[in-house]
């Protein structure tokens, strides 16, 4: 495995069109042991391409090859293919190091929480770390970024109307603390694109993927394995990690640039999407509906408990009103501008069910 050792510390633009051309040289990825990242790297080397990867600590490397592991049982080769920098995207020497001789970026590294205390750190990580790769991008000539931001940026609509890239964002909604700073590194990137830099934004639902199981919608199969109760009333938008990734490269080796698009390939309800969940895992679904009171009861109670032994957040105020909300997402701008057809949900789940029950 290539490791290089670096230092570390603990309004939208009009549509607009360029020729680029993606002879790639260096592709630099952030958040690399991320479920988008390690998925996106093992695209990436399966066809040849000459990769460097940001990560920040040794123990999440496992991951990636867990990823690696749902695709190829040969994933050894294919991981050792990638130059490893061990840097951190606050830490500005490694960083330098890092984007030596780089062409393109993808930027998939995030903080994700949505525990109120934690805002100061989602905004160092999200909007400043954000701030940094994009000011390298700019003084490295980088040909173009691809930056994966979130649906959590958009606005909101009345009576369930679309939402879509022109959704206008409201920043006196009471908005979650993760959703206020990805908005943040976005207006990072529609800076950089004021500055002479290429980018794509991408603002994916909750994606869907295998081989990482302790956070994000991976731990959501190991709950569903151990035994959902309740599900909520709202509705969720899906897409399958494998279409992210396609998605990204196929945007990065196209002429688009300095355009955002939304990436939803189905909206299900929480019931619909818990129970099938459940199944996928072979286990029973939840049959009880969690409604207002019992949130609302349910996230006070986390927040004492929160006060009283300093536990993580589990449920929170901004939470609980999106399992209860009903949104409806539409990517209809992505499917034109690439001719694109989504995986079915229900069929990547199961997937993804069976991939986790032979991996637990």
């Amino acid at each position: 495995m290539k490791v290089l050792m670096f230092r570390r510390n603990a309004k939208q633009k009009p549509l607009t069109r360029l020729n680029i051309y993606y002879f790639s040289r260096m592709i630099l990825v952030t958040g690399s042991t991320g479920l988008v990242g390690s998925h996106l790297l093992y695209s990436l080397v399966s066809n040849n391409e000459k990769v460097r990867a940001i990560y920040r600590s040794k123990r999440k490397l496992d991951q990636v090859k867990n990823v690696f592991a749902t695709y190829t049982s040969d994933y050894t080769t294919l991981f050792e293919s990638i130059e490893w920098v061990q840097a951190d995207i606050l830490d500005i020497p490694a960083l330098t190091e890092a984007f030596n001789g780089v062409t393109y970026v993808y930027h998939c590294a995030a903080f994700v929480s949505f525990e109120p205390d934690k805002y100061h750190l989602l905004r160092k990580t999200n909007i400043e770390g954000t701030a940094n790769i994009i000011n390298f991008c700019i003084s490295n000539n980088i040909k173009k970024l691809c930056h994966v931001s979130s649906i959590a940026t958009l606005g909101k609509t009345l009576n369930n109307n679309p939402i879509t890239e022109e959704t206008v964002w409201n920043p006196e909604d009471d908005n979650n603390v993760y959703a206020i700073t990805k908005y943040g590194a976005e207006m990072e990137v529609w800076r950089g694109t004021q500055e002479g830099l290429n980018a794509v934004i991408i603002n994916p639902g909750v994606i869907l993927g295998a081989g990482i199981w302790s956070f994000g919608s991976g731990s959501l199969f190991k709950k569903a394995h151990k035994g959902l109760n309740y599900y909520t009333s709202g509705t969720i938008g899906l897409i399958a990690v494998k279409d992210v990734v396609t998605v990204m490269i196929r945007l990065m080796k196209s002429n688009i640039i300095n355009e955002r698009f939304v990436l939803v390939a189905e909206n299900w309800t929480y019931k619909h999407f818990l129970q099938t969940l459940a199944l996928s895992v072979k286990a029973t679904p939840p049959k009880k509906l969690a409604g207002s009171f019992l949130l609302s009861l349910g996230w006070r109670l986390d927040w004492l408990n929160h006060q009283l032994t300093g536990k993580r957040r589990q449920l929170t105020k901004q939470l609980t009103t999106s399992l209860m909300s009903e949104t409806n997402h539409n990517s209809q701008k992505l499917k034109t501008a690439l001719n694109f057809n989504f995986k079915d949900i229900k069929e990547t789940i199961f997937e993804i069910g069976d991939s986790y029950v032979k991996q637990d």
